[in-house]
């Protein structure tokens, strides 16, 4: 197509095998060509863009040297896997990412057989690559296993899990720290590529090694002595003391965008002859494109944009988003109160919390990508007082469940979970849905757990939760835009386990948790148009549920209906229950919950995620017309007929 770059150099290399036949002195050209499709790429599809500019050189060396897919390349989070895509006979679908049937925004086992490893979490690459290093070094097959980590999925305390257990992987296993960002790395320039160069050379290994040897028949005073010394001496000039005490060889800081440096010291790397390594690379987020170099995130999720430019396509106008519902109220709030604080864990921006830390400094914590530490850390907070809420998002929340109960739960604290992202997410697929929050929630004594059902209830809740001492309690919200009801001006506090009827009827009771009481109601609506009369209540309570409400509902009315954006085991889980505790069932009651399906669903637009679930207004509609022609009663969780 003629709106695509020119890539005579990048078109010749479908394959690793490919690149790998290629002069390491055309190197430099292949990566000036994967820039420039990747740019073109992502300008046509959106989505993580500074990331995988900040890697082309990085993933270009990497598939050279090593000979993927036997060595198993693992990239953390997968932001930056884009070039790697383009890379692995992957590039023909590539400005189809993040698309309906397309390909994942992430590495993905069942997408290719370049991607040993599925990820879209962080800090998960250093454990998952010691496995694959461990497995091979267990069965004597040849490979190595490469890690790549960035900076900030450092912060998590898994990485640092995994090196402390790395030992046992020997010299199978490679972690490359790609520092883009935290600024760790001391100037990088031409000493310290030759200083690399030198210490992971094979003759400065094999003398090191001999001098290993030697001192370990010296006295053990002396043997010790000696190895503070090497590490002490490349401390000094190089850094990366920590990862030394973790057992790793360390060798950099090298610059990440240049070949001259990147492929003799990852060749040298490749043929050590003991021990883990971590090569610290220094890259730049959005290196090589103008607009993401001048931007403040880089340009690290991005929608369509004109490639020349850098102009992004706006979003057509609408009401505003959940999460800037959820961050204004949540200012007003600490403006009342000055024991309101906010948690987020390395997602500020996402969470809408950059808003508070602009507001109130003092008050707002982001400890890194560290969930359990954000949980039992607010947890302490509500101990002694504060008033805490945990902005994280469902999918992300589910790395800190044993902090949840342990740490907040059994000790019954006031923690308040602002869960951001509930339900489907669309184009970031099924690693980031938040489909089972109110699941692994509501299962727990002492939790209120809450779901908005549109824009001013979140703000309802999010000033109920604040005012809520007596316990846990979680708001769940959805992303993208709400459904543009007008925001209350003084904020109501809701009575626990208290839900509403938004529309009488007589025949069809459908109950509704969250954001899907818009589809109820235009199912309301066509179900009138066929005679049927429904109610449609919206319980806005999954725990403790609103019993009265939902037991008049049950009795006076010939079929029920419930609907919530979350797994089996949720609402509608409990209303079942609670039916059947209270001998309802035993009366003929036709029952039927609708929910997600019992499988993680691929990235799609939102709208034809939620149809593909059955959770829309035909749907609905579809399952109280197939309950009311059954002869037979039934209570079936997730009957569609």
């Amino acid at each position: 197509m003629s709106d695509r770059p020119a890539t005579p150099l990048l078109d010749t290399v479908a394959t690793p095998e490919d690149l790998r036949r290629l002069p390491e002195d055309r190197l430099r050209e292949l990566a000036d060509d994967l820039r420039q499709e990747m740019i073109s790429a992502v300008g046509t599809t959106g989505g993580h863009l500074g990331s995988g500019l900040g890697v082309v050189e990085l993933t270009v060396a990497l598939h050279y040297v090593f000979d993927t897919p036997r060595d198993k390349l693992v990239w953390d989070v997968g932001h930056q896997a884009y070039p790697h895509k383009i890379l692995t006979g992957r590039r023909d679908r590539i400005r189809t990412l993040r698309q309906g049937g397309g390909l994942s925004g992430f590495t993905k086992r069942s997408e290719s057989e370049y991607d040993p490893f599925g990820a879209a979490h962080s800090s998960t690459s250093i454990s998952a690559a010691l496995g694959f290093a461990v497995a091979n070094k267990l069965a004597g097959r040849p490979g190595k296993a490469i890690a790549v980590i960035g900076d900030g999925a450092m912060s998590a305390g898994m990485a640092y899990e995994a090196m402390n257990n790395a030992e046992q992987a020997g010299n199978r296993l490679i972690v490359i720290l790609n520092d883009n960002d935290m600024s760790i790395a001391p100037p990088v320039g031409g000493l310290s590529a030759y200083l690399s160069r030198i210490v992971s050379s094979r003759e400065f290994l094999g003398v090191r090694d001999l001098l290993k040897k030697v001192a370990r028949r010296l006295p053990r005073p002396l043997h010790t002595a000696a190895r503070k010394t090497d590490e002490f001496a490349r401390g000094m000039t190089m850094g990366g003391t920590l990862f030394e005490e973790l057992g790793f060889y360390y060798v950099g800081p090298i610059d990440g965008h240049n070949l001259d440096h990147l492929v003799p010291v990852l060749q040298n790397v490749r043929d050590a002859a003991e021990g883990p390594c971590l090569i610290h690379v220094v890259t730049k987020k959005g290196k090589g494109y103008a607009p993401a170099e001048a931007a403040s995130d880089k340009y690290h999720g991005v929608q369509k944009f004109d490639v020349v430019s850098g102009v992004q396509a706006k979003a057509p106008p609408g009401p505003p988003s959940y999460t800037g519902v959820f961050a204004q109220a949540l200012l007003a709030e600490a403006a009342r109160d000055d024991r309101v604080c906010a948690i987020t864990a390395a997602m500020p921006a996402g969470t809408g919390l950059d808003k508070f830390a602009a507001a109130h400094p003092d008050r707002f914590f982001d400890v890194g990508i560290a969930e359990q530490h954000a949980v039992t850390f607010a947890a302490g907070l509500a101990a002694e007082g504060m008033r805490p809420f945990c902005a994280i998002y469902s999918t992300f929340l589910q790395r800190a469940y044993d902090q949840v109960v342990h740490d907040v739960a059994i000790q019954n604290l006031p923690v308040r979970f602002a869960i951001d992202r509930a339900g489907l997410v669309g184009a970031d697929g099924a690693t980031h849905a938040g489909s089972f929050d109110v699941t692994y929630l509501a299962s727990l004594p002492n939790f209120v757990v809450m779901a908005a059902a549109d824009e001013a209830e979140l703000v309802h809740m999010t000033h109920t939760a604040a005012l809520h001492d007596s316990g846990p309690i979680a708001l769940r919200y959805p992303r993208g835009n709400g459904v543009g009801v007008a925001l209350p001006e003084v904020p109501e506090r809701l009575e626990i386990g208290r839900g509403r009827i938004v529309r009488e009827g007589k025949t069809v009771a459908i109950l509704s948790l969250g954001t899907r009481l818009e589809e109820a109601l235009k199912a309301a609506e066509r179900l009138e148009a066929q005679g049927l009369s429904a109610t449609v209540a919206d319980l806005r309570f999954a725990k403790p549920l609103d019993e009265a409400l939902i037991r008049r509902l049950l009795v006076s009315h010939e079929v029920a209906v419930t609907i919530e954006e979350n797994s089996i085991g949720g609402f509608g889980a409990h209303v079942l229950t609670m039916a059947s505790d209270q001998g309802l069932i035993d009366g003929g009651l036709k029952l039927r919950t609708m929910r997600l399906p019992d499988r993680f669903q691929d990235h799609d637009k939102p709208e034809r995620q939620y149809a593909e679930a059955g959770l829309d207004a035909d749907a609905i509609v579809a399952t109280v017309l197939a309950a009311l022609r059954r002869n037979a009663v039934g209570v079936v969780e997730g009957a569609r007929a």
